[in-house]
């Protein structure tokens, strides 16, 4: 129960860094391109890579405050920041194939999710309003 409400709160707090930063900079910078979810992407997968690391290698870090800051911050944060180590993991492993087939598995069917995401929710309001 402890690590459950751990990561609920951590994911909490995630989420909501993620909605006050992402819109901070993406209003400060304009919408041409979306820095905010840049910004938000990479500098979840720095707190990541830390964050694992340090729990990994050290007993600084009980199992309640790693599934607090990784599952739970950077979880609710981004998940990019899951992808990009799980990326890292398999290149330190040698793993190079996989790797980039992860990568490029990952972009393109998200991009393929977002689009029938999209195209289904256009359908239903196509259908509402008739």
């Amino acid at each position: 129960m402890a690590m459950i409400l751990a990561v609920a709160l951590g994911s909490a707090i995630g989420g909501v860094a993620r909605l006050l930063l992402g819109a901070a900079v993406q209003q400060r910078l304009g919408p041409g391109f979306p820095v905010g979810t840049l910004v938000i992407n990479i500098t979840g997968s720095l707190l990541l890579g830390f964050f694992m690391r340090l729990a990994l290698a050290t007993s600084a870090i009980s199992p309640e405050i790693r599934g607090f800051l990784t599952t739970g911050l950077c979880g609710g944060y981004t998940t990019f920041s899951t992808f990009t180590y799980e990326t890292m993991a398999l290149l330190n492993d040698g793993e190079l194939g996989r790797a980039g087939t992860y990568v490029a598995a990952s972009v393109a069917l998200a991009l393929l999710g977002v689009y029938l995401g999209a195209a289904a929710a256009g359908g239903l309001i196509a259908l509402r309003q008739r």
